[in-house]
């Protein structure tokens, strides 16, 4: 007689894994707001950006110092050998000098002008990290309520086929159903197990996803409510997207830096006026004061010169051409990022629907197939499609939450200031006021800025 084989443990294993999974995972509730919160301290690439910043700071200390005097202090002592004898006569000798530039055709105040520029061209890239490192956690924190709820429908739907199985296998034992009734809702259970399996594969590499991006693993998590649109229409987004974007500033930065080094490149043919001062002293104690003035004028260098000139002119062009290629893009992904969310949103209707419908329709099979209108294969199809329409509205609903901030990254607003996550954010205009004029390490600026290093690197 053909008959379905029992499986307590497997049933048992079922029912444990179906509690585990309501049960809290590794902590106490997590909200969004708690898991950017922690992305945005936890984040390596943030840490990364800054310090690549506090770096172009220093170039403009750097080109600054081409505008201040330069001091230097020199010492020597000589001996020499004065006759067969080997008598050595000693001589010792000292010079201060202090060298400034007069006049350079605007050079240095040029680079120095294009470091800055770079400067707030970089803050914009710091921007594009944050927002970069906040969807992240975002996109990761919905993945793993998705895949939690998938495994849990996915558990569901193993225990109401295991339900059909058994009532397969007793109409079976009746002679109500054939073998091939059995087979079927066994097939069917097959099936069912390698769905929770890929489903249970999937929780762990979102999981695994999360702790990445956030720095530890996730516990229960809260529902989260899309956040609503800043802009009226996808006109206006675009407008104030092409405004205000990182992407589209940074580009806009990127053009006056290379505009500026053009004009650099140009002040480099013109001369060069310099005023050299030197005091010395011997070891009688003489001293000896002098003052020159240099100047100089490049001729010919080979082809040099104009060849850099040539060089910053093609770099200038394409950094115009990027600012075209920023604008388009953001232009794009403003209306890519409105366009998904309301493909999200069209797709939640349709799956309520959907799932009130196949609901209806199930139970209505089953109730049937008691009374013998119906077959357990037609049990088993409602059954499946009551399971995709769940499924269908568990994934509508999460990508209409993550298309509502994907309209923030497009619009370039998804930072911490902007959320009011209430922590204290890093501020690059801070390393950038201490550095800006070079001070020095014993001045009382530079140990103020010692003090700041010190505390980055803890």
């Amino acid at each position: 007689m053909f008959s379905t084989p029992r499986r307590p443990a497997y049933l048992l294993a079922t029912a444990i894994t179906v509690f585990t999974t309501l049960l809290p995972q590794a902590s106490a509730a997590d909200s969004l707001k708690d898991a950017l919160i922690a992305a945005y301290k936890h984040s390596g690439l943030l840490q990364q950006q800054r310090a690549l910043l506090r770096a172009a700071d220093e170039d403009v200390a750097q080109s600054m110092a081409a505008l201040k005097p330069v001091i230097a202090f020199s010492a020597a002592a000589t001996g020499t050998n004065a006759n067969a004898l080997n008598s050595f006569d000693y001589s010792a000798s000292g010079t201060l000098s202090a060298q400034i530039t007069l006049y350079d055709n605007n050079r240095s105040r040029l680079g120095a002008e294009a470091a800055k520029e770079a400067v707030l061209a970089g803050r914009e890239g710091l921007v594009l990290a944050e927002q970069q490192i906040l969807f992240r956690a975002i996109d990761a924190y919905l993945n793993v309520r998705r895949q939690r709820q998938l495994v849990a429908l996915r558990n569901n739907n193993l225990t109401l086929l295991n339900r059909e199985l058994r009532a397969a296998q007793d109409r079976f034992d009746v002679g109500e159903v054939t073998r091939t009734d059995v087979a079927l809702a066994e097939a069917r259970m097959a099936s069912a197990r390698g769905d929770l399996a890929s489903a249970q594969g999937a929780l762990s590499r979102a999981m695994a996803e999360y702790a990445n991006a956030v720095g530890r693993k996730p516990g229960d998590l809260q529902a989260v409510k899309p956040v609503p649109s800043p802009a009226k229409s996808i006109a206006a987004a675009v407008e104030f997207a092409q405004r205000n974007h990182p992407s589209a500033k940074r580009a806009q930065r990127e053009v006056t830096v290379a505009e500026l080094n053009v004009a650099r490149a140009e002040a480099a043919m013109g001369s060069t006026v310099t005023l050299t001062g030197r005091i010395g002293v011997d070891d009688d104690f003489d001293t000896t004061e002098t003052a020159q003035i240099e100047l100089s004028q490049p001729i010919y260098q080979g082809g040099r010169l104009s060849s850099l000139v040539r060089q910053a002119q093609a770099r200038r062009d394409a950094s115009l051409a990027n600012v075209h290629v920023a604008s388009n893009d953001v232009r794009q992904s403003v209306e890519n990022a409105f366009a998904d969310l309301s493909i999200a949103r069209a797709q939640i209707q349709s799956a309520e629907r959907q799932v009130r419908a196949a609901q209806t329709a199930f139970n209505g099979v089953r109730e049937e197939a008691k009374l013998g209108a119906r077959t357990t294969l037609d049990v088993l199809d409602a059954e499946q499609e009551l399971l995709n329409a769940r499924t269908q509205r568990i994934s509508a609903l999460i990508d209409e939450r993550r298309a509502s901030y994907g309209v923030l990254v497009s619009m370039g607003l998804l930072t911490a200031d902007y959320l009011k996550l209430g922590i204290q954010t890093y501020d690059p205009a801070g390393y950038y006021e201490l550095v800006k004029d070079g001070p020095t390490k014993k001045s009382k600026q530079g140990q103020q800025l010692d003090r700041i290093l010190k505390g980055l690197n803890k």
